[in-house]
């Protein structure tokens, strides 16, 4: 794989995560295997709609499904994407300490 082509797959990728919504399935996810009605419930959004965003997501590989009988169940399909989550987690609260410093350093 070309350096270009890993910028190309780095840019779909994040843009995979770009959505409030599929983030929230991801953590869903990270408590184990869901259905999608279980995964609906946790949202105001329609099936139709949270179908949609797992499709995305399965599409970069990061959940992968299975069918039993009438139900289709979503679990991770590669766990250290958690790490990358994490991560990105830390760096908002790196942001937020940063602002609070700003703002104390202005007001006094």
């Amino acid at each position: 794989m070309s350096l270009t082509q890993m910028r190309i797959f780095k840019a779909e990728f994040f843009k995979a995560l770009s959505s409030p919504v599929r983030i929230a399935i991801l953590d869903l996810l990270r408590e184990g295997e869901k259905s999608v009605n279980e995964l609906t419930a946790s949202f105001e959004i329609e099936q139709a709609g949270i179908s949609q965003h797992l499709a995305i997501l399965r599409a970069k590989n990061l959940v992968k499904n299975r069918k039993v009988g009438n139900n289709v169940y979503y679990s991770i399909a590669d766990s250290s994407i958690f790490t990358l989550l994490d991560d990105a987690a830390r760096i908002y609260q790196n942001n937020l300490i940063d602002i609070q410093q700003l703002k104390e350093s202005v007001l006094g």
